[in-house]
């Protein structure tokens, strides 16, 4: 298996999750996914990168959790076909959401990235019917490291 993931930091580090932290949680979600061969980058900005990459992309206002950006590779590049693409995690708005959900920071960290790295691979939650399978995969998958259902209205801290 070859899973690469290069970790990007444009903040500060302190508070931040490890490098090896961020692999291992898209590792363990690539490798659900059934994928031996993988690369993608993540990168850990502030609110005004990821407000201003929400608004240029996605036409939203405002900073978000995660973005993803899926890759593909042009059919005559066969060395990128295993690009998968970006993730884009907004360290600010990762931390309050943890805190106003009272949901324990590190998992939250590991359901962001988990959740990024499922859009790279095609999934998505815009009807019920995606939703419901993504969800599930994510829980699975965050159970298999060790971390609670991330849809559980109550978490502990």
């Amino acid at each position: 298996m070859s899973i690469d993931v290069n970790v990007q930091y444009a903040v500060p580090k302190p508070g931040l999750p490890a490098a090896t932290e961020i692999e291992s949680w898209a590792c363990a979600a690539l490798t659900q996914a059934k994928r031996e061969r993988a690369a993608l980058t993540v990168r850990i900005v502030d609110e005004q990168e990821s407000a201003d990459l929400n608004q240029t992309f996605r036409q939203r206002s405002g900073p978000t959790n995660v973005l993803s950006f899926p890759f593909a590779a042009p059919a005559q590049v066969a060395s990128a076909r295993d690009y998968l693409g970006d993730l884009v995690i907004c360290a600010p708005v990762v931390v309050s959401e943890a805190s106003e959900q009272h949901k324990d920071i590190s998992a939250h960290w590991a359901h962001m990235v988990v959740h990024g790295s499922l859009h790279l691979l095609g999934y998505d939650h815009l009807s019920d019917e995606q939703a419901h399978e993504m969800e599930a995969l994510e829980t699975k998958i965050l159970a298999d490291i060790g971390y609670p259902d991330p849809y559980l209205e109550t978490q502990t801290l």
